[in-house]
């Protein structure tokens, strides 16, 4: 309920293609640094839902993520649809992103160790985090997904991927989700997510903020320098932030159906969730924007 006692209006939501899961078109994303406590997770996932988001990504390397979830969310997992990654390794305590094993019994150990931190019996997605083509065919990890979910440990299985693996996994028509980063200057996979979605794969985006301005947000100046260049503040509403205007590039995407943003920020959060409120660019200022990015160097790969 608002102050006024009117009821919130909902997200927008997406159909995350063959999944046929209604998402919102903001997810919330937990891959957060520094370490999170459990009562600032208690705070700030329980903000997630409360703003109607229903897609939570996480993933078995995300520091204590997944721990947290577990911890403070189970009375509420009714309400939202819940994805991690797997391949990845343990450490000694803090986990390193960038390792991961590509073995069939690596993946299935990794996923019963993510059902029992979140305390679940079934996962609605999984996903692969990030192997390159040879990983994945040398290691069978599309049939030790497929048992995965023969075995009702998930109902649905994904690739988290970038280019030059991207196109391969698209054209094997296995996966039923796809995890691309995307935005106004990440435009390298823009048309992918387009050739994803038209292969019938749920459209996850990740970096659709591009972490947020430098100085409000985290992102870093050598990445915002072509915002700058193409000269984006012209098309700035008034009032409106650099940071909300990419993210409503991003949610103009015809096919990017839930975009992930992490914050451990609540006012941040409550920002992201009153610009998708507020509703991607206008046709004619996405155009331009796209049209001045072109002329800045900031442009789709080549298909």
């Amino acid at each position: 309920m608002t102050a006024a006692g009117a009821v919130r209006p909902a997200l927008p939501t997406a159909v995350l293609g063959r999944t046929g899961l209604e998402v919102t078109r903001l997810g919330f994303g937990s891959a957060h640094r520094p370490l999170m406590t459990e009562p600032r997770a208690d705070e700030l996932y329980n903000l997630v839902l409360d703003s109607g988001i229903n897609f939570f990504d996480t993933a078995h390397d995300y520091k204590n993520s997944e721990e947290l979830i577990g911890a403070v969310l189970p009375h509420r997992y009714g309400e939202f649809h819940l994805a991690t990654k797997c391949g990845c390794v343990e450490s000694d305590g803090t986990r390193n992103m960038s390792e991961h094993v590509w073995t069939r019994d690596n993946l299935f150990r990794g996923i019963e160790i993510s059902l029992g931190r979140l305390k679940r019996e079934s996962l609605d997605l999984v996903q692969l985090h990030n192997p390159t083509v040879e990983e994945c065919e040398s290691g069978g990890l599309v049939d030790a997904l497929q048992d995965m979910r023969a075995q009702g440990l998930v109902r649905w299985i994904g690739m988290s991927s970038t280019l030059p693996h991207l196109p391969t996994f698209v054209e094997w028509g296995v996966f039923d989700a796809f995890q691309i980063p995307y935005s106004a200057l990440e435009r390298r996979h823009e048309e992918w997510l387009t050739r994803a979605a038209e292969a019938g794969a749920g459209i996850i985006v990740r970096g659709g903020v591009a972490q947020g301005e430098p100085g409000p947000g985290a992102g870093a100046d050598d990445r915002w320098a072509s915002f700058e260049k193409a000269k984006l503040d012209e098309l700035l509403e008034p009032g409106e932030s650099r940071s909300g205007f990419v993210l409503r590039f991003t949610l103009a995407h015809p096919d990017a159906h839930t975009i992930i943003v992490g914050t451990s920020n609540p006012n941040h959060l409550r920002e992201n969730v009153q610009i998708v409120h507020k509703g991607p660019l206008p046709a004619d200022v996405y155009a331009e924007a796209k049209r001045r990015l072109d002329a800045a160097g900031e442009r789709p790969a080549e298909r």
